[in-house]
């Protein structure tokens, strides 16, 4: 597969300028990282990624240049999006922010959420009241797991026009799937149009300005492969602007983790950190919960009701 890839120069998502960036941090990959294992959910991070830049003119960072969108379906698809013992704690953190979504999203019923994995947070949203569900999630690993009530509600593809249509739904969520959209704008057009006038987005994403961005740097487990955007809050705003959604809210997003999984994201040496983790494995210890803001924002928009 390796000798058959090629990587494409990537543009500016929110100025489209291809050129006008500078490098921040060189690649660190060779082509066998082009795999299923390295594109699946919650590995240990290895801290491969690509050429990063920023934009001269606006400050967002990218990779460039990256896989084709086509490797990258097929990379998904192949993929093992499987949260093992976090399944919980995603639970809980997803939960508290469609909960805090109710403020603006009064009497919705209809829900999309793009990225679902096995369906954990549609059948939270369920719980929550909505009663019209639907996921979109590549993998086929992670839908064969999801529960025979939402299996046929979950679409094995990613997002692209033609989907759904038009003015589909109330509430659209993206937990942890922004950042990896080599097409972000692409998504944005999508939304805007699946959405029903005055629907709202949920979008929970790294935040490349948070402390622990800033403090570790290219030791960041957010400078990785599978992430072809990086944005803060006010460039996730613009970017959702740009597309004529109102940005109703953006704020640090605090996550459920155990401490077993916390020891998993320091950037400790790799023997230090597999003794460690070995030693935390299955205890009572290794499975305390923590509720942190570690590096995550969270952004709530809305679709005007008219356009």
């Amino acid at each position: 597969m390796s000798a058959a890839i090629e990587l494409q120069p990537t543009a500016c998502a929110f100025c489209d300028t291809p050129n006008n960036a500078a490098e921040v941090y060189a690649a660190n990959f060779d082509l066998r990282a082009f795999n299923p294992a390295v594109f699946s959910a919650r590995r240990l991070p290895d801290r491969l990624h690509y050429r990063m830049v920023r934009c001269n003119a606006c400050g967002l960072l990218r990779s460039d240049p990256v896989a084709d969108a086509e490797l990258l379906k097929q990379l998904y698809s192949q993929s093992d999006q499987n949260y093992g013992l976090e399944l919980d704690n995603l639970r809980l953190t997803y939960g508290r922010y469609l909960g805090y979504l109710r403020r603006f999203a009064i009497g919705r019923t209809s829900l999309l959420e793009i990225g679902c994995g096995s369906g954990f947070f549609l059948e939270e949203a369920i719980v929550g009241g909505y009663q019209d569900v639907w996921g979109l999630e590549p993998s086929e690993a992670a839908v064969a797991r999801s529960i025979p009530i939402l299996r046929k509600k979950i679409i094995r593809d990613v997002l692209r026009p033609g989907l759904f249509p038009d003015g589909s739904f109330d509430v659209i969520c993206m937990f942890q799937v922004f950042d990896h959209l080599a097409d972000p704008n692409s998504c944005l057009e999508v939304c805007s149009r699946i959405l029903k006038p005055g629907g709202h987005v949920l979008a929970l994403n790294h935040d490349a300005a948070s402390l622990s961005a800033r403090l570790l740097q290219e030791s960041s487990p957010i400078i990785d492969i599978e992430h072809t955007y990086l944005y803060d809050r006010k460039s996730m705003a613009s970017m959702f602007k740009k597309w004529g959604f109102q940005v109703l809210k953006t704020g640090s997003a605090f996550n459920h983790y155990s401490l077993q999984y916390l020891l998993q994201l320091t950037p400790l040496p790799s023997g230090l950190k597999m003794a460690l983790l070995k030693l935390l494995k299955n205890t009572r210890i290794g499975r305390l919960p923590l509720t942190v803001a570690l590096g995550n924002l969270f952004l709530i928009a809305r679709r005007p009701a008219e356009i």
